[in-house]
């Protein structure tokens, strides 16, 4: 399907992410854009303040006029997590109509333009957003579709006036193998969705396809030590074709240099704490300056990133008490998260409110999980966020719990979470997972800001 010919657009799963920016991507070009969701959010009420109709009941009764008979000029987008019953999804199937995954719409979009795919088991969101902010304050330019809302634009797209693109290209479901770029990252290869892969070769496969996308005369970057060939590694370490080197911490800055063969950029400052938050960097400048950015351009660029939305974000920071959320929900994500912290706030007493996010992924990691949890000091634990799975018996929050070798650890409710902080004022709080935690940050939030 050409995008000069899409007139309508109907997204099943609007709320999602990766959804709601080619919702606003379509209505920001004047498209006729409507969808459906199961549940009301922060996100959906801003789509809906910016004109896009939006239910949320599964029912064709629901769907509005226009997209009850099918029609060559409309487009149909859902998301891999919309189940298979849905009434909805099923009326679209059975009316003939066009429809695309988010990543194949991604396709379409990027087709014919010069397109920068950042891929990576965790990663992606930060990158993709650091590159694309880069392009943008240097004056670039560039249009984005982010995986999660930048502090600096408040917002998961970016409309650009000329011919480059920033994407995620989303291993989930297998959805990059859609992408073709011109230039490509990935950022690590770890096991995960191994619900869609079955193990971590096949996983490391589907990567070897998508760096095998890249157009010819491309660039690949991959981090150090991936099992990618034809590519320039990237990392803080003196090995790297592109490196950070010299990292200190000041404040609560990240501080580092650049290296690769051509050119050294020093004492850049980063508001986001962490190695692999500079190791991001790292490769973000590193395009910037295959793209011929000045590099005292890319110095004041990363020094204005603030970041994206639940990653590593700040919600209270004072003398008192600092709370912090991020989207960590694999063992490795947590461990970069937790090392950040650690390295920040050294002598304070940690205090985590965890959400495991699918039954599956809890099962496959569990020992990851818990090694990494049992370096806590003090360990809130929800139950585990469903998403688009059945439960699995034998696989909940108390599997895991049993598994970690902490003393101050407990199963909880979420309404116990605001009561128990209310109570106690922890000096250093993190809330961490891919859930509907994210609905205790303002509650928390108010709490510590009262207390």
């Amino acid at each position: 399907m050409e995008l000069s010919k899409i007139n309508r657009v109907y997204f099943v799963g609007i709320g999602g992410i990766g959804m709601s920016a080619i919702a606003r991507y379509f209505a920001k070009r004047g498209q006729v854009v409507c969808g459906y969701d199961k549940t009301k959010t922060i996100l959906t009420e801003a789509l809906e303040r910016e004109g896009i109709l939006i239910s949320y009941l599964d029912e064709t009764s629901a769907l509005p006029g226009t997209f009850l008979d099918n029609d060559e000029d409309t487009l149909v987008v859902y998301t891999p997590a919309i189940p298979k019953d849905s009434k909805i999804l099923n009326h679209f199937k059975d009316k003939g109509f066009s429809l695309k995954k988010r990543s194949e719409v991604l396709g379409i979009i990027s087709k014919g333009m010069f397109c920068i795919a950042v891929a990576g088991t965790h990663g992606k969101t930060t990158t993709s957003s650091i590159v694309a902010h880069i392009l943008k304050d240097t004056g670039y330019d560039c249009t984005a579709f982010l995986g999660g809302i930048t502090s600096n634009y408040n917002s998961n797209v970016l409309f650009g006036e000329n011919n480059v693109v920033v994407v995620e290209a989303d291993e989930y479901d297998r959805s990059f193998l859609t992408l073709h770029p011109d230039v490509a990252v990935i950022t690590s290869m770890d096991a995960d969705h191994l619900d869609i892969y079955g193990d971590k070769s096949q996983l490391e496969e589907s990567f070897q396809l998508f760096a095998g996308q890249l157009k010819s005369g491309g660039q690949m970057y991959v981090h150090e030590g991936l099992p990618i060939a034809d590519s320039s590694s990237y990392a803080a370490s003196a090995t790297a074709d592109a490196r950070a080197e010299n990292l200190k911490v000041e404040g609560s800055k990240f501080v580092f240099d650049y290296l690769d063969s051509k050119i050294s950029i020093k004492n850049l400052s980063l508001m986001l704490p962490g190695r692999h938050n500079v190791e991001n960097t790292t490769v973000a400048i590193a395009i910037a300056l295959q793209l011929g950015i000045e590099p005292e351009k890319i110095k004041q660029a990363v020094a204005s990133f603030k970041g994206v939305k639940r990653r590593f974000e700040y919600i209270v920071n004072n003398d008192s008490q600092i709370y912090i959320d991020d989207y960590a929900h694999h063992p490795e994500e947590l461990k970069a998260c937790f090392d950040a912290v650690r390295q920040l706030y050294p002598d304070k007493k940690l205090t985590v409110v965890f959400q495991p996010h699918l039954f599956s992924r809890t099962r496959d990691f569990a020992d990851d999980f818990a090694k990494v949890l049992s370096t806590a000091d003090e360990l809130l634990l929800l139950d585990i966020y469903p998403a688009r799975e059945l439960p699995i018996e034998g696989i909940n929050s108390q599997y895991l719990l049993e598994k970690i070798k902490l003393a101050d650890k407990q199963i909880c409710s979420k309404d116990f979470v605001i009561q128990y902080v209310k109570q106690t004022t922890p000096e250093l709080l993190l809330t961490v997972g891919a859930g509907d935690i994210d609905t205790l940050i303002e509650p928390l939030k108010n709490t510590l800001n009262n207390a």
